[in-house]
C-alpha cells in the first residue's frame, strides 16, 4: 500500500483514514466517510484526497471508492468540481448530520442502544481514569478550553461538535492508542445518536457541568472521580436517547 499522507484532518484521522476492517465494499467507505463528516474531522469544505488516494488509503479498488463517492454526492454530502483546482469537497448541510443520525436510529433495537451506551460508558470512564494518572498540563488546559467552547456554543450544531471533540481529546489525554480509536469509532456509531437528544438548553446545561466536573477530576489527579464523572455523562446522555426514541415510537 502506498504511504500517502493526510495532513489535514487533525488528530483523529488515524481512525478515519485507516485500511477497511472487513471487506472492501463502497458501503464501508461511504459509512467512514460520513463518520468523519458528522465528527467534524472532515469540515465543511474541505477537500478529499483524490481517488487513488482514497483508494490506496483504505485498501480498496478506485472503482469502490468512485461507487461511494457517488453515493455521497446523491445524500449531498460532498460536491465534485471538475477542472483545475477541482476535486471532491465536503458539504455540511444545515441539519443534514441529524437527519442521517435519525435514519441511522430507526435501525437500532432499544436493547441494541442501551448495550451501546454501556460499552461507550466504559471506554469513556476508562480513558478519564488514565488521562487522571497520565495526561500533562497542556492535555488538562486542552480539554478545559473545549469545554469552555462546548460552554459558549449556541447552536445544536455547534454544541454537538464541542461535545464531540471533549470526548476525542480526553481518549487522547489518556496516552492510549487503543482507547483513543475505540473512542473515534464509538463516538461515530454511538456518539452521534446521542446528538439528536443533545440540543436543548437544558441538556446543553448539564453536559457542560459534566464536562467540567470531568476535566476538575483530571486536573485533581482523581482517576475514580473522573471514571465516574465520563460515564455518568455517557449514562444521561443514553438515558435521553431512549427517551426520545421511546417518544417517537410511541402509538
Amino acid at each position: 500500500m502506498l504511504d500517502v499522507a493526510v495532513p489535514f484532518y487533525g488528530r483523529a484521522s488515524a481512525a478515519v483514514f485507516s485500511p477497511l476492517e472487513s471487506m472492501s465494499r463502497s458501503a464501508l467507505v461511504v459509512r467512514r466517510l460520513t463518520d468523519a463528516i458528522a465528527l467534524g474531522l472532515l469540515p465543511d469544505a474541505e477537500q478529499l484526497p483524490g481517488e487513488t488516494d482514497l483508494a490506496s488509503i483504505f485498501g480498496v479498488s478506485t472503482v469502490t471508492v468512485r461507487e461511494a463517492l457517488s453515493v455521497l454526492r446523491g445524500e449531498g454530502l460532498i460536491e465534485t468540481r471538475r477542472g483545475r483546482g477541482g476535486g471532491s469537497f465536503v458539504r455540511t448541510p444545515e441539519d443534514g448530520i441529524v437527519q442521517l443520525a435519525r435514519r441511522r436510529l430507526d435501525g437500532f433495537a432499544l436493547s441494541e442502544l442501551r448495550d451501546l451506551g454501556d460499552v461507550y460508558a466504559a471506554i469513556s470512564g476508562a480513558s478519564a481514569a488514565l488521562a487522571a494518572r497520565r495526561s500533562s498540563s497542556e492535555d488538562v488546559d486542552r480539554l478545559s478550553r473545549v469545554a469552555e467552547v462546548l460552554a459558549s456554543a449556541g447552536t445544536p450544531d455547534a454544541r454537538r461538535r464541542a461535545d464531540a471533540q471533549f470526548h476525542i481529546e480526553m481518549a487522547a489525554a489518556s496516552q492510549s492508542p487503543g482507547l483513543y480509536h475505540e473512542e473515534v469509532r464509538l463516538q461515530a456509531e454511538f456518539g452521534t445518536l446521542l446528538w439528536i437528544a443533545l440540543g436543548d438548553d437544558t441538556s446543553h446545561a448539564q453536559l457542560v457541568d459534566s464536562c467540567r466536573a470531568v476535566v476538575s477530576a483530571i486536573e485533581r489527579r482523581d482517576p475514580p472521580a473522573a471514571r465516574e464523572a465520563a460515564e455518568g455523562r455517557v449514562a444521561d446522555s443514553t438515558a435521553r436517547l431512549i427517551d426520545y426514541r421511546l417518544r417517537e415510537h410511541r402509538p
